[in-house]
């Protein structure tokens, strides 16, 4: 999610499916402290629209991935420890479900974003998995372990690798290799043989598709990613398209959208604290974030539609009509699916509703823009499975 280098001093990892990308003609680049692949010889243009219309199949294995382990056995006990740092309502989840959440630090600043999910397998649904951004992993996961309670471990899996399979032809590919697949709703997960390899299977992703996120031991990524790949429905896609594809999702990017300096509500993810939560409190930064939510933040971050063809990058200036500045773009460039220049970005909160006129600078040069609502694609997630 985050493209920024977890350590710009230290030569670049490589996750265990580097050797199939490259034999694929995989531009490969530095990304979150990885040679990662940006696109593929298709080009990142047919990339996104081939998943959006079939599915396209996602390297994601530099994504930091652990387990809280409670020494009593007792989710209880991983859940209570998670709530002091995210405002999830974590304790309601049930074995196999999934929730989204962020970390949190003093003031409500988001240190992170991440996934968190009860395992669902026998002798088992007492652990908690959790998925934070590449670029981040370190940090967070020391930053949990600083805090941890006695009887509380935390797991790091380094030996595992991430696959994701996004598109509306995904869960069909998936069921032919993992029998059920196809039945699990959005945000729930399996351990389950694929093809005869176990896996942690989730249904969820970050392109605004229905797909699956796929855990793997890292010895068995490889037969995993190539069983996939063969379906004549799979193409295996790079950064470049997960971007465009999660822009035109609405979908925040760590380090861009989000960082320590937005809050949950501001970024428009009040949807993620629970009622619980928003009673209780108990998370980092609970009055600040509280008053947010009952009062409305200074500004927020906005869905931004560039008139014409030039796209609106990072860091450009939004200004109101008479000429102030109101805000700045997070994440802009073009979007495939709309065929036209999308962008994200943060304004003052008297300018964010849907229609509003605005200037971006654009090259010193002023070009129109509007307010638009999010996403700027329809999301196509399965929330029930109806087989």
């Amino acid at each position: 999610m985050s493209s920024d280098p977890a350590d710009a001093s230290a030569p670049p990892k490589r996750t265990p499916l580097y050797d199939l990308h490259v034999a694929a003609g995989a531009k490969m680049v530095p990304f979150a402290g990885y040679e990662m692949p940006v696109q593929y010889p298709m080009g990142v243009l047919k990339e996104h629209l081939w998943t959006r219309e079939k599915a396209g199949l996602f390297d994601v294995s530099h994504m930091g991935q652990a387990f809280l382990v409670p020494d009593d056995n007792r989710f209880e006990t991983a859940a209570a420890f998670l709530e002091t740092l995210a405002p999830a309502d974590v304790s309601v989840l049930k074995p196999g479900q999934q929730r989204y959440s962020q970390l949190l630090g003093p003031n409500g600043g988001i240190l992170d974003d991440l996934m968190a999910t009860r395992l669902g397998f026998a002798g088992h649904d007492h652990w908690l998995y959790v998925v934070v951004n590449a670029s981040r992993k370190d940090a967070d996961f020391a930053f949990i372990e600083a805090q941890l309670p006695s009887g509380l471990t935390l797991k790091r899996v380094d030996g595992f690798a991430l696959i994701a399979l996004q598109g509306p032809k995904a869960a069909v590919v998936l069921e032919a290799h993992a029998p059920g697949a196809a039945k699990l709703d959005f945000m729930a997960s399996v351990d389950a043989p694929v093809g005869g390899i176990w896996s942690h299977i989730s249904r969820s992703g970050y392109t605004g598709e229905d797909g699956f996120e796929i855990s793997v031991k890292t010895a068995e990524a490889v037969a995993l990613w190539q069983m996939l790949a063969v379906h004549p429905d799979v193409a295996p896609i790079g950064l470049g398209a997960r971007d465009s594809l999660r822009l035109e999702a609405g979908l925040c990017l760590y380090g861009h959208d989000i960082d320590e300096t937005t809050t949950p509500i501001e970024a428009g993810l009040a949807w993620s604290i629970q009622k619980r939560r928003r009673i209780e409190g108990g998370f980092p930064g609970a009055d600040s974030i509280l008053r947010e939510l009952k009062d409305g933040p200074a500004r927020r971050r906005v869905g931004i539609k560039p008139e014409g063809k030039t796209p609106a990058r990072e860091g450009t200036e939004i200004c109101s009509m008479d000429g102030s500045r109101i805000g700045t773009i997070t994440s802009g460039g073009f979007g495939p699916s709309v065929n036209g220049p999308v962008a994200m970005g943060y304004v003052d909160a008297t300018h964010a509703a849907p229609g509003t006129q605005l200037t971006l600078i654009v090259r010193d040069k002023p070009l129109p823009a509007r307010v638009v609502e999010l996403p700027f694609v329809p999301n196509r997630f399965i929330r029930k499975a109806k087989i």
